[in-house]
């Protein structure tokens, strides 16, 4: 999609607009809830409770229809904010936001609905006994199923809507906005066993140095790739999948279709992961639990599907080591395990980026005999990772100097987190929009596909599995009292 060239980039327009929905979730700190009315999307069975407004007692009358309509109405003031600075003529811009947004929600809330969603911990709840186990984050695959349908087969309205078809922005956006969840997260680990957070450490770091390296190497050497698509394709198999590979290829300035095709790959293995490696882990693991859990952290490759994956294992490992056994293991100690890891390699996700511009301004794209100046390593630096890294700071040492903190902290960015997940949404409905399959194929996503299958299945997942053996083999969770 070509868009109208300004003085304000994409990266910086994210980062302010992301820092927006930010800012004005922190009041809530001092008990002023300007966000409360804000729609939650819910695990649902009945249609009428699957929306609410994320304040319980703020906003006693409002419907969960009503939430929603205020949410559209907030996002789309801040994305007009953003159009106007982009250039992007605002009528058209709101006529195809409102396409992208409602068709986005409305995915979201289908992967929501509880024989999709609803975790081994849930069933009882609503009565099933059976689901997917897929959580919430399936709305983001049946998103993408729906943007590649209206991409591939309504090629008219796809066309009517490209002028807010801005994936990058809106994933960016999102990224912004989960710096300061993870910073509180940070601070909640830093309370639990030092043990297991130093050896979450020291795995992903070990994990980072093998799983990279190796996967650029094949998709080069093996695969032919160059080297724009390998790095994108090795930070979202190795790092955090989806927002690893858009702030990889904003470091190394690739096209947006690069790190675009990356996320829709990581998204779809993601899942697989997720209905796979927490029963494997009960099978082999259940006498090592807290190496299953690891594993989850390091193996399964976006937030959601990682932490619901430490979920399901941690409550089938409780549940099998209790009946081969007798051991009550205290729940949540897996889960720790998988969390504190995923953290850790959250927060790597803008070091890794700063290291990647350096490289590929210094040695990548450096001409014999110039000298790259420093401006130009900032030029290259994705902006928005900076909202990342600040929101993440702020929560951090706001939550670590005041411990007391962290409940309210947890609300407030909870706040902000709603947005992130429908911009995920609209992220992924419009990255099915601009994915047309045979550009796709011409672009090499076969080849992009066997990468990944053959990375992650051959050795990421095992080399995952080793590197947790090492760091958690003999480290038990606490018996419950």
């Amino acid at each position: 999609m070509e868009q109208k060239k300004t003085g304000i980039s994409e990266d910086w327009m994210a980062l302010w607009l992301g820092l927006l929905i930010f800012i004005l979730a922190m009041p809530y700190l001092s008990g002023v809830d300007l966000l409360g009315w804000a729609a939650k999307l819910n695990v649902w069975t009945d249609l009428g409770k699957a929306i609410a407004p994320v304040s319980k007692t703020g906003y006693p009358g409002l419907s969960g229809f009503g939430s929603m309509l205020l949410t559209f109405v907030f996002l789309t003031i801040v994305m007009l904010i953003g159009a106007k600075g982009l250039g992007a003529p605002l009528g058209k811009f709101t006529a195809s936001f409102t396409v992208i947004f409602w068709l986005s929600v409305i995915c979201f809330m289908i992967g929501h609905w509880a024989p999709i969603a609803a975790t081994p911990d849930q069933l009882g709840k609503f009565g099933l006994s059976w689901s997917l186990n897929l959580t919430g984050e399936a709305g983001f695959i049946v998103a993408l199923l729906a943007g590649l349908f209206v991409g591939n087969f309504m090629p008219g309205l796809a066309k009517k809507i490209e002028t807010a078809t801005r994936p990058e922005l809106y994933i960016k956006m999102g990224i912004v906005i989960l710096g300061g969840a993870l910073g509180v997260k940070a601070v909640q680990a830093s309370g639990l066993a030092s043990a297991v957070i130093f050896r979450g450490m020291c795995a992903i770091v070990e994990a980072y140095l093998i799983y990279w390296a190796v996967v650029y190497f094949i998709a080069r050497k093996y695969f032919k790739f160059s080297r724009e698509w390998a790095a994108p394709l090795a930070s979202g198999i190795s790092i955090c999948g989806v927002s690893a590979a858009i702030a990889t290829g904003a470091a190394i300035r690739a096209r947006p279709v690069v790190p675009i095709m990356v996320s829709s790959l990581v998204v779809i293995f993601a899942v697989v992961e997720l209905l796979l490696l927490p029963f494997i882990g009960q099978h082999f693991l259940w006498h090592e639990p807290m190496v299953a859990g690891g594993w989850m952290g390091l193996a399964v490759k976006t937030d959601g599907a990682a932490v619901a994956s430490g979920a399901i294992v941690d409550s089938l490992i409780r549940a099998k080591a209790l009946a081969e056994t007798g051991v009550a293991y205290k729940e949540g100690w897996i889960l720790m395990a998988t969390t504190t890891v995923k953290v850790f390699i959250d927060i790597f996700i803008g070091v890794w980026a700063f290291i990647l511009a350096i490289i590929w301004c210094t040695i990548i794209e450096c001409k014999a005999g110039e000298k790259v100046r420093v401006v130009e390593i900032w030029d290259r630096f994705p902006k928005f990772v900076l909202g990342y890294i600040a929101t993440f700071l702020l929560l951090l040492v706001l939550c670590g100097s005041d411990k007391t903190m962290v409940p309210t902290a947890q609300a407030a960015t909870g706040h902000a987190d709603l947005f992130r997940g429908i911009l995920f949404a609209m992220t992924f409905f419009t990255i099915g929009v601009v994915s047309n399959f045979k550009k796709l194929w011409e672009e090499g996503i076969g080849k992009l596909a066997a990468i990944y299958i053959l990375c992650l299945f051959g050795f990421i997942i095992w080399v995952g599995l080793l590197i947790s053996y090492i760091f958690f083999h003999g480290v038990m969770p606490p018996l419950a009292s």
